[in-house]
């Protein structure tokens, strides 16, 4: 932003290279409040990527979020990290998505550590019913080879 508050051309490049990015272009012209709720989650990860901040903080940046979107937004939130020496916290309760993206997963009860490390170590059948006292099936993703999580009832 200028020394007066007003954008410089610099922060209107980077506004439209992250509309494209997000896939939010044709809705530039709109205000929040008409957006459906898939739209502003993607309009708020927007905003924080526009500050090319080198740390994020996102709190469930998928919710809301089709399948698609959620891929794709964390793909997008993945390259940033690689190719800007940049690093991101996610607060997710998908532990597919986390498995996926994640370099290392924290998994918390009650606010406390129970592990911490790459998803191989973390998601584990015990300590997933430690922590969701739920039972589940562990196994590999056929393609990428990162633990699955899936409920057993």
């Amino acid at each position: 932003m200028g020394s007066w508050g007003w954008e410089t051309s610099h922060d209107l490049e980077i506004a439209e290279a992250v509309l494209a990015e997000t896939r939010l272009h044709e809705f530039a012209g709109r205000m929040m409040n008409e957006l459906s709720g898939g739209e502003r989650q993607r309009a708020v990860l927007a905003r924080a990527l526009a500050t090319e901040a080198p740390i994020l903080l996102l709190d469930e940046p998928t919710a809301n979020l089709d399948l698609g979107h959620q891929a794709a937004i964390l793909k997008l939130v993945r390259q940033r990290c690689d190719q800007r020496r940049a690093c991101a916290a996610v607060v997710t309760h998908d532990l597919n998505l986390a498995a996926e993206f994640a370099d290392r997963l924290l998994l918390l009860k009650n606010g406390r550590t129970v592990a911490f490390g790459p998803a191989a170590d973390v998601l584990n059948r015990q300590l997933l019913r430690e922590v969701f006292e739920v039972s589940v099936l562990v196994d590999a993703h056929p393609v990428t080879g990162v633990p699955r999580v899936t409920p057993v009832h």
